[in-house]
């Protein structure tokens, strides 16, 4: 018989939440909003049990990049990803998995994953849909390595070729921008989430108008602008 609430899949999500919230230390509260690289677990190119007691025994939110760190075949990263997740669900003292995320503006970033043309190649073919098309194969590789959320679409507006990260953007136009992004997103998530994967709106609104296109630097953008250009493509995905 489920004595706790929280681990009761017939009650509501609300109810379930509120029961493991009241159970949770100060100390696993802060691991879910924190993050670890995968290689952090590793020992030998490996998942260590050892490296995992002392660095998630509170459990974790996030495993970062496991196949884009390892250089691990699919099949490996999936190993891998099984490994971490059942020492979180098994070892840990409440049993809460984690999220993996990974690389995937243009292909998911692993060894034999599907290498796409960059989001500024792929916006130059004004074809959202193959974008689309394109994401959903993005999406069916992550599932098949244990990852569940991609760090993509990039949908900064950037007018100054100085910055370092043009290529990751869809350009200067904030309505290609947003068809491109939605198309993405729609690609990547699938019908039903509990099939796809989580997109990633990026980088921040007006990240890509920094000032000298240099990296993380400020960025001066007057009111009406910051609405029209720089939070449209953030606004359409989230539509």
């Amino acid at each position: 018989m489920i004595q706790e609430r929280f681990r009761d899949a017939s009650r509501s999500v609300e109810e379930r939440v509120e029961d493991l919230l009241e159970r949770m230390t100060l100390a696993e509260k802060v691991a879910q909003v924190a993050g670890i690289w995968a290689t952090s677990l590793m020992r030998e190119r490996s998942f260590s049990v050892a490296e995992a007691q002392a660095r998630i025994a509170d459990g974790i939110g996030h495993i970062t990049r496991i196949a884009a760190t390892s250089g691990y075949r699919p099949d490996e990263s999936a190993a891998f990803a099984n490994d971490a997740q059942r020492f979180l669900v098994e070892g840990t003292r409440l049993g809460i998995p984690a999220i993996v995320h990974e690389e995937s503006c243009a292909g998911l970033m692993a060894r034999d994953a599907t290498c796409f043309p960059v989001p500024l190649a792929q916006a130059a073919t004004f074809a959202p849909e193959l974008t689309e098309a394109m994401a959903a194969v993005i999406r069916r590789q992550m599932r098949a390595t244990g990852a569940h959320l991609g760090l993509a679409p990039v949908l900064d507006i950037v007018r100054d070729p100085r910055w370092g990260r043009v290529e990751e953007t869809y350009g200067e136009d904030p309505y290609l921008t947003a068809r491109h992004g939605v198309a993405y997103v729609r690609g990547l998530q699938g019908d039903e989430l509990s099939d796809g994967v989580v997109a990633t709106a990026k980088h921040f609104v007006g990240y890509g108008a920094s000032e000298g296109g240099l990296n993380w630097a400020p960025a001066r953008i007057l009111g009406r602008e910051l609405r029209e250009v720089y939070a449209h493509p953030f606004q359409a995905v989230l539509a």
